[in-house]
């Protein structure tokens, strides 16, 4: 155990260290230009006393003093899993279904507008999977096709009156245009070179909303688009149909849920087909795939297409939701949050990375009286994570080495 604690206390005293360089400026400088050191001194202090309790607990893991604990928790994890194992898995999507439709009903407003980020958060990571997980290219601006979706309701409705069921296939249709645009002279690059170029088109598309006034009304944005509308019978004086707007809460939750569910079958039905098959051969090897026949170019633009398509689906609720659009809402802070949820989640995994949206989106908001240190959390959490599990939460069950990585 002596041994394994010295191979760590260097770095974790450096580390440790660099924190509180870190945390001295945010929490020891003040407006008025005084400086403290009292505060930084004490959180500090907690922080250290709780990393190096686990950083005992890693230690003494690594050497096989907590054996007698971790053996009996690994048989009882194998029996849960076995046990869970005995139901098949349209089972547990049942239960899961059946659990979703019912939490708005057990739920504050609060609560269910943090459950509708959540389930547009993993129609966008779902869509960034099929570009980043299935055929392993590193998208830096996927975030612009979710835009691009949004703001094609917003003109289709604000300036032609088209309602949002009619605009919904539009805004696909855009956003794979959009896709197509920014895939064909980008995609023979690889690579770091690959991630560059999607930045800078992201970047482009977020200018010209931003810039574009006649068209997008520039930084200022769209405003008052109609919300999500809907048909009933009623049977007054023989049967009719009722024009409803959704204005409650939760039907925009269960509107969001049945766009979620809607991208969670596309994605997985394109994965286990011919299509998914080719791009699984592209990520572990392009060279490979390209000599064996697969048309490489085709079909990763096929994989910008289909991702930007489910982010223009996700855009045109956003704006039905918002009744505003501005390009303030789509900046590549966003695109990196999408990404980080699915490596977070795990590449290639839905669940996973429904799992990773909800790591992302919902537990800061369990954690908001925290504020100050939120951000602090999430980036240790991060680099926590992709240190001990860098395949992910839940991994993906046909995951190899992509050949950039082989190379490297």
């Amino acid at each position: 155990m002596i041994q394994e604690f010295k191979k760590v206390i260097k770095s974790y005293v450096i580390g440790m260290l660099w924190l509180l360089g870190l945390l001295w400026p945010m929490l020891g400088i003040h407006p008025d230009g005084t400086l403290t050191f009292q505060k930084t001194v004490t959180v500090w202090s907690y922080i250290v006393a709780g990393s190096f309790v686990c950083l005992l607990i890693y230690v003494m893991k690594n050497s096989g003093a907590l054996d007698f604990v971790a053996k009996p928790l690994a048989g009882v994890s194998s029996n849960l899993k076995s046990a869970s194992n005995t139901l098949p898995t349209w089972v547990w999507i049942v239960v899961i279904l059946v659990a979703a439709c019912l939490y708005p009903q057990f739920t504050n407003r609060y609560a269910t507008d943090v459950a509708i980020n959540v389930l547009l958060y993993i129609c966008l990571g779902l869509g960034l999977n099929v570009v980043v997980g299935l055929a392993g290219m590193l998208d830096l601006g996927y975030i612009a096709f979710y835009g691009v979706g949004a703001y094609t309701y917003a003109l289709l409705n604000t300036v032609y009156g088209v309602g949002f069921w009619f605009s919904l296939p539009a805004c696909a249709l855009t956003a794979c245009i959009a896709g197509c645009i920014v895939g064909y002279p980008t995609l023979r690059m690889r690579g770091d070179y690959l991630a560059i170029v999607t930045l800078g088109f992201g970047e482009i598309i977020r200018l010209i909303l931003n810039n574009w006034m006649s068209v997008t009304n520039g930084p200022n944005g769209i405003l008052g688009i109609d919300r999500i509308s809907w048909f009933r019978f009623v049977f007054e004086d023989g049967m009719t149909f009722e024009h409803m707007w959704v204005k409650k809460l939760q039907l925009f939750y269960y509107f969001a849920l049945g766009l979620a569910v809607f991208t969670a079958i596309g994605v997985n039905r394109l994965n286990y087909s011919r299509v998914g098959r080719a791009w699984e051969s592209i990520r572990e090897d392009e060279t490979a795939a390209e000599l064996m026949g697969v048309n490489t170019f085709i079909y990763k633009l096929l994989a910008y297409a289909m991702g930007a398509v489910f982010a223009g689906l996700a855009g045109a609720f956003f704006a039905a939701r918002m009744k505003f659009v501005s390009p303030e809402s789509f900046t590549f802070l966003e695109s990196a949050m999408v990404l980080c949820m699915v490596v977070l989640g795990g590449m290639g995994s839905i669940p996973g990375i429904i799992l990773g949206v909800m790591a992302l989106i919902a537990l800061p908001e369990v954690f908001r009286e925290f504020e100050a240190y939120r951000m602090l959390v999430f980036g240790a959490t991060m680099i926590i994570m992709m240190l001990f599990r860098p395949a992910g939460l839940i991994p993906a069950k046909r995951m190899g080495t992509r050949s950039e990585e082989k190379e490297g």
